[in-house]
């Protein structure tokens, strides 16, 4: 009796393994062909890469050294106009300079996911002006998160808003500034922050390099770029490209964009 119920068991025992076995056969997936995970469309548009100072054949060219008119006034329309100034910076050698205190300016077409390049030059120090107080402006992604621009050069200040910083709130990965009265160029890699009719799905995301350098590496921005308090988003759409001015005379040049 003893043997029959043993026999039993080890049957019982191969039958179960069997079935998972052969279940978890069932599970994998069937023998592929290479072509079976190939795709060829949509075809990718072609671009041709920039050289030198010349853009990408898709950027939406900003500012190219001959004219303001992608630009204008961030200070609200006039009483009973719908359209704001123009740009009140000047042109001067092909370089766009900041009139101080004429206000800051932004582009006229607004922007989402971007890839962005931009060129910036600090002005000779004046005085004993140190820290903020030198070569400042900025870049605002959408209107509202700032990448700091500021003179570098033997300028020591809060580190998260030094050249470079994603505004009181990161510091670069590194200095990458040059001197002062030399080009400085970034390349800015934004993902916007995305809204539902909930609020926030997922926030602003940023990589920038200085010089070539890698300087913020894909940072996640905590909301705005607020000079007190503490950052926080409020809902938005595409919004426009903007520069700040600071009370200073920094120029810029070669600013183009792409949409992402």
């Amino acid at each position: 009796m003893k043997k029959i119920i043993v026999v039993f068991a080890v049957v019982a025992y191969v039958a179960i393994f069997f079935t998972q076995h052969v279940q978890g056969q069932g599970q994998r997936p069937p023998s592929w062909r290479p072509e079976s995970t190939e795709w060829y469309t949509p075809v990718p548009p072609k671009v041709q890469p920039g050289t030198g100072t010349k853009p990408p054949s898709d950027a939406i060219i900003l500012f190219d050294g001959t004219d303001l008119s992608k630009w204008e006034s961030q200070k609200p329309p006039a009483e009973g106009s719908n359209r704001r100034e123009p740009a009140p910076w000047k042109i001067v050698n092909g370089e766009m300079h900041i009139v101080p205190g004429s206000g800051g300016i932004q582009t006229k077409e607004y922007f989402g996911d971007c890839q962005l390049h931009i060129e910036f030059k600090s002005p000779p120090p004046k005085g004993n002006n140190i820290g903020q107080g030198r070569g400042n402006s900025g870049v605002f992604l959408q209107n509202t998160y700032e990448l700091q621009v500021l003179d570098g050069d033997n300028n020591p200040t809060y580190v998260n808003g030094m050249v470079g910083s994603i505004y009181k709130q990161s510091a670069p990965l590194a200095d990458a500034y040059t001197k002062n009265g030399e080009w400085q160029v970034y390349d800015v890699y934004w993902k916007a922050p995305v809204f539902d009719s909930n609020g926030l799905v997922s926030p602003a995301m940023i990589t920038v390099t200085l010089n070539g350098i890698l300087i913020q590496n894909n940072y996640i921005l905590k909301g705005h770029t607020p000079y007190t308090g503490l950052p926080s988003y409020t809902p938005h759409g595409r919004l426009p490209l903007s520069l700040q001015d600071h009370g200073e005379e920094i120029a810029f040049r070669n600013i183009w964009i792409r949409n992402l």
